[in-house]
């Protein structure tokens, strides 16, 4: 059994045990936290597809940590100019882990 599920602007393919890291959620390490917005589920043969979500199908998952991503490079270089501009990044994630698909 997998679904589909949306957080954060990104939609993820999840299973049972499955461990994700999604954008920050502002939520402790060790509680639990209920996906509504889910876009698919299959089990099996039987594929149910929301329009633009599945009603009565939630996903719960746990939260293992949080942190910060690899960091992401930026350099903005003008030619000629002897001029340039660097820059990091360090999106904040969760870590979490799918514990049960409620369908």
């Amino acid at each position: 059994m997998y679904a589909v599920i949306k957080t954060g602007g990104q939609q993820f393919k999840v299973k049972q045990g499955t461990i994700l890291k999604i954008e920050k959620l502002e939520i402790e390490p060790g509680k639990k936290v209920t996906f509504k917005e889910v876009l698919i589920v299959s089990d099996g043969d039987d594929i149910q597809v929301g329009t633009p979500f599945v009603s009565k199908v939630t996903v719960e998952a746990k939260i293992i940590s949080q942190g910060k991503g690899k960091k992401v490079h930026i350099l903005k270089f003008r030619r000629r100019k002897h001029s340039m501009k660097q820059q990091g990044h360090r999106q904040l994630l969760t870590e979490i882990e799918i514990v049960k698909i409620n369908a």
